[in-house]
């Protein structure tokens, strides 16, 4: 109901460009132009003023993005009160995140959801979290599982409601006989020397390991680009080199040992659950944040 072009004049401001703005909502940039143009046509207003190879935003524009945030806002509350209005809990819940959190939190959070009630359908998207933040403004999605990050909003963004789900510890994935693969455990400082396997590229997992390797005083070497747990663990198995594995990332079944890090700045990556502003009392989406938070405190880590 929340007119699109409202969406898409929210990201240029955030990004910049009308070049970073389609990458961001995956069009093509002409897409994007004439989007504008044409909201800038029905409200009868200028919104954008070319500066260099950016784009200024108006006045004008800055007055519209005020008032379309009320108006979501306003929108999210007046759908969550009319979903009261019915004896049961139901319809659709669409969760998205990153796969260990999926995995983990959201595919036995959403069997007992839907034991609860038979009546929600949940629809589980894998994404990093940038992607799922995207998803949650484009109404594409109702709850995001996230992890906080350099290009994640920070908590005061109006836009979102952010709340701390789980603490996951990580660990040291080595291969069996590895001279790290000490079951009391090492300091990270000790892997300083191994070559690292992570993607860097769109993926929460690089940052994280950048920080801890920094605040242990050395800077990885990264071998190896590889995404998916299963073929991580196949190299490390193999001696390629070494990882940070989350706690809540069951071990597949090759010869690699999870070792505990210690020392006091042992890294951790904290687990958010995120929804548009205004939603959370929906009561299917309701269901589903609680079912998550359930999960996670009988998981623990």
């Amino acid at each position: 109901m929340i007119d699109h072009r409202l969406h898409v004049l929210r990201t240029l401001a955030e990004h910049g460009t009308v070049t970073a703005t389609a990458a961001v909502l995956h069009l093509t940039p002409s897409a994007v132009s004439q989007q504008l143009r044409l909201l800038a046509r029905d409200l009868e207003v200028e919104l954008l003023r070319p500066e260099g190879r950016r784009v200024r935003l108006t006045p004008a524009a800055h007055i519209v993005l005020r008032h379309a945030d009320a108006l979501r806002l306003q929108w999210e509350a007046a759908q969550a009160e009319l979903a009261q209005h019915s004896a049961a809990v139901q319809g659709t819940l669409r969760l998205c995140g990153v796969s260990s959190a999926l995995a983990t939190l959201a595919a036995p959070a959403v069997t007992a959801l839907h034991t609860a009630h038979p009546l929600v359908e949940p629809l589980i998207i894998e994404e990093e979290s940038t992607d799922s933040y995207r998803l949650l403004l484009a109404d594409e999605a109702d709850i995001a599982l996230v992890l906080p990050g350099p290009d994640a909003p920070p908590v005061t963004d109006a836009r979102f409601e952010q709340t701390p789900l789980l603490t996951d510890r990580q660990d040291l994935l080595v291969a069996a006989g590895h001279r790290l693969a000490r079951p009391e455990g090492v300091h990270l400082l000790e892997a300083a020397d191994q070559a690292w396997i992570v993607k860097k590229h769109n993926n929460d997992s690089y940052p994280l390991l950048l920080a801890a390797c920094a605040a242990a005083g050395f800077t990885p070497r990264i071998a190896h680009e590889v995404k998916e747990w299963y073929a991580v663990s196949s190299l490390v198995a193999e001696g390629l080199g070494v990882c940070l594995l989350p706690r809540i990332v069951p071990l597949p079944q090759h010869p690699v040992v999870r070792v505990p890090l210690l020392g006091e700045a042992t890294p951790v990556r904290q687990l958010l659950t995120a929804v548009r502003r205004g939603s959370t009392s929906h009561p299917v989406i309701n269901a589903g944040l609680q079912a998550l938070h359930h999960t996670a405190t009988s998981i623990g880590t």
